[in-house]
């Protein structure tokens, strides 16, 4: 005998849930990463000489980036927080949230005045608006990924759930071709004094377009079955910790390379190779920009491969193909060609898209109802603080004190983590959400 389909709550089946819930899903992770890459990119080419001017060159971009990692600490308490409401009261309603917190911070970002109109208060408003980002942030991905996982059929999870992983390079890409038309068409001066603004202030475009959108969207079928039969936990942290606390460590570790590989090919890479190697800043944009694509279509196509074959083994060859990409990265910038630095950028960010595509399915199958939110948001979250708040000072003190073949096996072995953690998770595609 076979379940019922599950349905939505207005009775349409969850195998078409329509253009608003897919969007719906895509926007939150497509600001996410928007987000992330241009404070990055402003960290490594401009914070330093804002907010931290009083420090060396070397000293101030240590201290921008150290506000970068600090978004990725407060990620955690997001999740924590958001996860409680949202196994709690419902996906929507924290999603709505999440998408404020996320999108007005990183926007008023944008209108803070440097440390020669405020002083000591600039960079220590910045590192507040960083904190109030990260917790948005922390409660966005968990939610989205859940908004097209319990949405979605069993056979097609992983297709569904590529939406919010799709937000991934579209938010990179939008974001990239922002500071690439910025660097095209304004003088330097321009783009330190007030150029580099423009792409934080677009967020407030982006906020008024997810909030339009996410407000038109209805409780998940599996959220809404679930609150309908049972009892939420009464505190769901706890029960993640009590009853996965396997899932939960191995799930963070399995997202450790994605969020090594993300960082280091965006950020560090465009610092190092326009900084130390001479190449224009431009070009690197434009490079940067076909590399995206090959992370988009990877992204999409793996994920969709994963309910074929199922989740583990691709992600698997994910993180055993950024082993070995690793240490070929570098000595492939290194050359200044700038077809052998698109091939290096676009082997880290294929490396990301094998493992990232079906992730989106992978951690929230992990968990059980009453508590996917929490479960997943944390697991992710603290994956990203390994993988992307400790990384960005680890890369660029290891490239500053023992070169960039440190920087790759460093790469190498996060690698290893998630390679080891993947391995040590069963796989998840043929799960029913609601028996897990």
């Amino acid at each position: 005998m076979t379940d019922p389909a599950p349905t939505t709550l207005s009775g349409r089946p969850a195998s078409s849930p329509g253009r608003t819930i897919v969007t719906a899903s895509f926007i939150g992770t497509a600001i996410e990463f928007y987000d992330y890459y241009i404070y990055g990119t402003a960290a490594a080419l401009v914070l330093n000489k804002l907010f931290f001017p009083t420090l060396s060159s070397v000293a101030g971009t240590l201290a921008s980036l150290a506000t970068f990692a600090i978004g990725f600490v407060a990620r955690p308490l997001g999740a924590i927080v958001f996860g409680h409401f949202g196994d709690r009261i419902g996906r929507k309603a924290t999603l709505v949230v999440s998408l404020l917190l996320t999108g007005l911070s990183t926007a008023f970002i944008g209108v803070l005045p440097g440390y020669a109109t405020l002083g000591v208060a600039a960079p220590v408003l910045l590192v507040l608006l960083r904190v109030l980002q990260g917790i948005g942030l922390g409660g966005e991905w968990g939610g989205a990924a859940l908004l097209s996982t319990e949405h979605a059929p069993r056979d097609r999870r992983g297709l569904f759930a590529a939406a919010p992983q799709m937000g991934s390079p579209v938010g990179y890409f939008v974001a990239t071709a922002v500071f690439w038309a910025l660097s095209e068409g304004l003088p330097k001066d321009a783009f330190d004094g007030w150029g580099w603004r423009i792409p934080f202030l677009l967020s407030f475009v982006l906020v008024a377009v997810g909030l339009r959108i996410r407000l038109r969207v209805a409780e998940t079928p599996a959220f809404a079955n679930f609150v309908a039969t049972r009892h939420a936990a009464r505190v769901p942290i706890a029960a993640v910790l009590r009853r996965y606390p396997r899932e939960l460590l191995l799930g963070a570790g399995s997202i450790v390379v994605v969020y090594v590989m993300f960082y280091t090919a965006s950020t560090y890479c465009l610092t190092y190779t326009t900084k130390t190697l001479g190449v224009p800043r431009n070009t690197m944009l434009g490079l940067t920009l076909i590399a995206v694509v090959v992370l988009g279509a990877a992204t999409f196509i793996v994920a969709r491969w994963s309910d074929l074959v199922g989740r583990r083994v691709l992600m698997l060859g994910g993180a055993a193909f950024g082993l070995v990409w690793s240490p070929v990265l570098f000595p492939l910038l290194n050359t200044e060609n700038p077809v052998l630095i698109v091939v290096g950028l676009s082997g880290a960010l294929l490396c990301m898209g094998i493992v990232w595509g079906p992730l989106g399915a992978f951690l929230p199958e992990l968990f059980g109802t009453d508590v996917r939110y929490t479960g997943a948001g944390i697991a992710y979250n603290l994956g990203g603080v390994l993988g992307g708040g400790a990384a960005p000072l680890i890369v660029a003190q290891l490239g500053e004190t023992r070169g960039t073949v440190a920087v790759g096996w460093f790469m190498a072995a996060m690698a290893a983590i998630s390679l080891g953690s993947i391995a040590a998770l069963p796989e998840t595609r043929h799960r029913e959400l609601d028996a897990v």
